[in-house]
Order: structure tokens, then sequence, then C-alpha cells
């Protein structure tokens, strides 16, 4: 007779555990596989001198092919390359000659029709994404979306400026990206007047989260074990 609860709470807290387990572990695979990747990218252009597996055995007085020859393969260490390397030549670019040396190469690419057209999406891509910006989805907010009556969450980019402003003649306006669920790296661009934009308190990240979770996860809710709690019983099948 106490089986099926038995089974019905072996199975509810497997899942509390998949909801526990699941984000840690593909964090640290999504982590594990990119450092993985940057390294395979990055070794073919050290010097095998400067290899790590030929460091350390030089460093021991081995030499190839010896019968104790010690195999290293230490993952990181490229991202680590990586790192100072896209530093060093951020460090350059700043440079009055970096910048000599840049706008001489993209001279030259804009002279290859099909090199200029990939450059340059590339760089624009770029530059919205690691650029430090003040104004760049720093604020939540809610609009109504699509009509009337029906209000969505929004992340604020910036002020409308230029023509587009002066086109629509109503006054002060303001650029709002409106994501998708559960996917909020897709969504709408949407220019509101400003007067209809309605700042939010909640952080970016707790309005990402609630995008993301289609409305489960309410700003403010940072006990785990409660949801937890919560969605066992949501899947708990009632009495009746």
């Amino acid at each position: 007779m106490p089986r099926r609860p038995i089974l019905t709470a072996l199975r509810n807290n497997f899942i509390a555990g998949l909801v526990v387990i699941a984000p840690i572990g593909l964090t640290l695979w999504l982590i594990w596989t990119v450092v993985g990747w940057v390294d395979s990218f990055v070794w073919p252009f050290v010097p095998d001198a400067y290899q790590p597996e030929e460091l350390v055995n030089r460093l021991m007085g081995r030499v190839p092919m010896d019968a104790n020859w010690i195999e290293v393969n230490v993952r990181g260490i490229g991202v680590v390359i990586f790192l100072i390397f896209t530093m060093l030549v951020g460090w350059m670019g700043k440079g009055l000659i970096g910048r000599s040396f840049l706008r001489w190469g993209e001279s030259l690419v804009a002279r290859v029709p099909v090199m200029r057209s990939i450059y340059n999406a590339v760089k624009q891509i770029a530059e919205t994404v690691f650029a430090q910006s003040d104004t760049s989805f720093d604020k939540a907010c809610l609009i109504e979306y699509p009509r009337k009556g029906i209000w969505a969450i929004g992340f604020i980019s910036t002020s409308t400026k230029g023509e587009v402003l002066t086109k629509a003649n109503t006054g002060p306006m303001t650029s709002v990206f409106v994501p998708t669920t559960p996917n909020p790296t897709s969504g709408f661009l949407l220019l509101f007047p400003t007067k209809d934009v309605i700042e939010l308190d909640m952080t970016v990240e707790d309005a990402a989260k609630f995008v993301i979770s289609a409305g489960l996860v309410y700003p403010g809710e940072k006990d785990m074990p409660d949801s937890i709690g919560k969605l066992a019983k949501r899947i708990t099948p009632s009495k009746d």
C-alpha cells in the first residue's frame, strides 16, 4: 500500500537533485570545453621548445624518445597565454603606433570585397558585446506590449537619437530590448516614448531570471531549498 508514496518521493527527490546538479554540471562542462577549445587553438602557435612537456623534461635532463619521458597535458595554460596576448594587443592598440597600424590594416581590408563585409560585421558584434558602456542594458523596465493592458519585461538600451527620434515626433524616446522566453538572447528592439517606460527596482539579473524561467522564479527568491520544495509540490500528484 505505501509503495506508491515511496516511489513518488524518490522521483521528486531525483528531480529536485537534478535541479541542483544540472546547472553546476553544465557550467563546469561548458568551462572545461571552452578551456580545451582555447588550448587547442593556442598551442599550435607556441614553439615546441616552450611547450610544457618539453620544458618539464628538459629541466629533468630527459631527451625525446627517452623511456622515462614524462607526458604533460596541463589544461588551461593556453587560456592564460591567450589572455596575456590579448591584453598585450589591447595595450598596444591604445597607443598612437597601434592605432595607426590598425587604421592601415583596416584600409587594406576595406579593399577586399568579401573580407570587408565579414570584418565589419564581426567588428560591430565585438564592439556591441564587449564595449564598456554605462547605458547598455543597465536597467530593467516594464512596458505595455504587444498592446495596451498587456505588460512585458524589457531592458533599457539607450535614449533614442537621430532621424528616428526626429521623424517619430513624439518627444523623448527610449530604446528597449524585449527578450523572448526562455531564450533571452533573441527578442525585439522597440522604441517607446520615455513617459511610457516604467523603470523597475529589480536588477537586470533578476529580470533575466524572471524571463528565462517563464515567470516561475520571481525577483528576490534566493532560497534554493524553498524553490526546490515548491517544485516538488508541483510535481507531486494530488491524492484526489
